[in-house]
């Protein structure tokens, strides 16, 4: 099937298998690498974009849904001029990776979020539910915590 699909700003056309999930497409199809596939069921979250502004989980999705809709993967979260996103700029002061493999996820995840709603990272029971719905074996998500709410902050008052 051709689909089209605007990622990270640039229009795609792809022609993609029915079956094909979005990850697959991402990663094999356009060079998003930065994309990780984990469990590939769904429960890691490494794999986390945002299609039309939501986060998603791009292994339990096919690509053909995605079809004249907006993708951003963690390629697309710094600014247009390299600028970092608050949160990149946020997860290497805290420390909030070691890995790096969840990364990516957390980042989609937690943008996502703090468009929808900035208010998020004042709230420790909300942010700590988020959170939890990505995986992480290395870092015992305090730092992931204290990145998020660091990013708001920086977002807030307009730095980077």
């Amino acid at each position: 099937m051709n689909i089209s699909l605007t990622i990270n700003g640039e229009e795609r056309q792809l022609d993609v298998e029915p079956r094909r999930t979005l990850a697959d497409a991402l990663r094999d199809d356009c060079g998003l690498t930065g994309t990780h596939l984990g469990c590939e069921h769904g429960v890691c979250g490494a794999c986390t974009v945002q299609v039309d502004g939501t986060a998603v989980r791009s292994c339990l999705m096919f690509a053909v849904q995605c079809d004249g809709s907006t993708v951003r993967t963690v390629e697309g979260l710094a600014a247009p001029d390299g600028t970092p996103h608050p949160l990149q700029t946020a997860f290497a002061s805290e420390h909030a990776l070691q890995c790096g493999f969840c990364t990516p996820g957390f980042l989609m995840l937690a943008a996502a979020a703090l468009e929808e709603n900035p208010a998020l990272a004042d709230d420790p029971d909300g942010l700590r539910e988020l959170l939890t719905s990505n995986l992480c074996r290395c870092t015992g998500y305090e730092a992931i915590r204290l990145a998020v709410r660091l990013a708001a902050a920086m977002r807030n008052t307009g730095g980077t």
